[in-house]
């Protein structure tokens, strides 16, 4: 981790040093209230009330990717990246695993927004979780070796990781749609070793159900009962 941008995996660079703007970016101006729950909010954090209040602020499903809380929370989180970002990065593709990111992420923020809208919610783990689900996703889809090793050891780590958001003030909601946003992404988008694995049939119903999961949920959530 001595370099803060790599050429070699120029989005997994970015995302980190991003992410690490907007932590440092809090802690300058909240001081040690960096981790409060206004200064998340304001920052960007998931609130699924303000959004049905406020529709304007549909924005927070993909700025609480970015938001932390708290140095252990930002650490963990940082670190999980560099590491699992650059091997989806290797995997995808570079603009390829930015689109699984992102989608994965908003996918799980739409979760939260759906299933538990009064709670604030933050963190890179939608996105994360999403990486997890591709690459798991491709391990019965692609016959390369290293995917298939890659694909179960993330299986193991996505069970362990899923039990440990039963916790509470972990969301386990964020965490499974950031998977199911991931196992869709894996379908979508061709990865480099093998850009048959799926036929482009498969690759639209992927897609369809995509935008109907994440189009869907955000209707059902404005048009039920605040």
């Amino acid at each position: 981790m001595n370099k803060l941008y790599d050429k070699q995996y120029p989005v997994t660079s970015i995302l980190l040093l991003v992410t690490a703007g907007f932590f440092l970016t809090m802690f300058l101006l909240r001081g040690f209230a960096y981790a409060s729950t206004q200064t998340i909010y304001e920052f960007g954090a998931m609130h699924g009330r303000s959004i049905q209040y406020f529709p304007s602020q549909i924005w927070r499903l993909a700025s609480a990717i970015f938001v932390h809380i708290g140095l252990e929370h930002f650490a963990m989180n940082m670190i999980t990246l560099y590491f699992i970002g650059r091997q989806a990065e290797d995997i995808f593709g570079s603009w390829n695993f930015l689109f699984l990111y992102l989608m994965s992420g908003i996918l799980g923020n739409v979760f939260v927004f759906f299933f538990t809208p009064s709670a604030v919610a933050a963190g890179a783990s939608t996105s994360l979780f999403g990486i997890f689900g591709a690459i798991i996703t491709l391990r019965y889809a692609v016959r390369n070796p290293y995917i298939q090793q890659l694909g179960q050891s993330y299986l193991i780590l996505l069970v362990m990781n899923l039990v440990l958001s039963l916790t509470p003030g972990i969301s386990l909601a964020g965490h499974l749609g950031g998977a199911v946003g991931g196992a869709l992404c894996a379908v979508i988008f061709p990865v480099r070793v093998d850009k048959k694995a799926y036929q482009m049939r498969q690759r639209i119903l992927a897609l369809a159900i995509y935008l109907i999961l994440v189009l869907g949920m955000i209707f059902l959530a404005f048009n039920r009962g605040i």
